[in-house]
């Protein structure tokens, strides 16, 4: 006769175990005529008699009272398990805005992998606008952007500040235009509306230096030190200076981070509000 471990691990765990609490508990005592010999045989190839029978009552042995509960413990995680790995892939499509997506979005994203490996994870960095309309047509699940438009509501994460940035080097000659490196004027960006704007209502003359098509591209512009950009303050790459007070250059106002989401898998619902936790944590006010 096999030991009851070996008998366990030979035969479909769920299987075996559920038939062991069937016939170990409750009123299942009761029912003698189909349980009687299946306990009996069980009782055999676990080696331990699990109940204790007088004639006037039927209990579990003291071997049954230890037996019961982790065999109950167990079938509960292997049918949890099953459920887990029988669901369908659950997929978490993501857009970030271009200047929202920091220096810590490595470490977000990584965060998020860990959290749940299985998640069909997929990550788009992009303008506001085209993020939106993608989550529009529902190819994203959810994006975090400007709020530019107060009808579309959204759960607030942050706000982003700007300042106007160029090399050391970057010179511009009071009376002649300012030399500015902006986004294309295809993706009808938040950030460069919100830059000419100023400079217009301040009446300073500019001209289009550099277009670039996305924030990487207008950074490098920067960099090299014939233009200068409004640049979000918690993106700006190392070696640029703020130059809006020595150029006397208007103020550029706030930004509103916004997260928006379809309706969700709990799954990804959960992965979700982990990785917004974590953005708000990461963009709180220094001090």
């Amino acid at each position: 006769m096999r030991d009851g471990a070996g008998w366990i691990e030979g035969r479909e765990p769920g299987r075996a175990l559920r038939e062991a609490v069937e016939v170990s508990g409750g009123d299942l005592f009761r029912q003698r005529a189909i349980r009687r010999g299946r306990r009996r045989r069980l009782e055999e190839k676990l080696g331990a008699r699990l109940i204790e029978r007088t004639p006037r009552r039927v209990r579990l042995s003291a071997r049954g009272a230890v037996f019961l509960p982790a065999a109950r413990e167990f079938l509960a995680a292997h049918e949890r398990a099953i459920t887990e790995f029988s669901e369908a892939p659950c997929r978490l499509a993501l857009g970030f805005v271009d200047h929202v997506a920091g220096p810590e979005l490595s470490i977000l994203i990584a965060q998020l992998h860990a959290h749940d490996p299985s998640l069909a994870l997929s990550i788009r960095i992009d303008t506001s606008s085209l993020l939106e309309e993608a989550f529009d047509r529902g190819e994203l699940d959810a994006v975090i952007v400007h709020q530019e438009d107060d009808s579309r509501g959204g759960e607030a994460l942050s706000r982003t500040h700007y300042g106007w940035f160029a090399a050391p080097a970057f010179e511009w000659r009071p009376g002649t235009p300012l030399r500015l490196a902006l986004l294309s004027t295809v993706c009808n960006c938040p950030d460069r509306l919100r830059a000419v704007e100023a400079l217009d209502k301040a009446g300073i003359a500019w001209n289009v230096a550099f277009v670039g098509g996305g924030g990487a591209a207008v950074n490098i512009a920067v960099s090299a030190g014939f233009v200068v950009s409004a640049l979000a303050q918690r993106v700006v790459p190392p070696g640029l200076v703020e130059v809006g007070r020595e150029l006397g250059l208007p103020p550029i106002p706030p930004s509103e981070i916004v997260l928006h989401s379809h309706a969700l898998a709990p799954r990804a619902r959960e992965a979700l509000h982990m990785l917004a936790t974590a953005f708000r944590e990461y963009n709180l006010p220094a001090g």
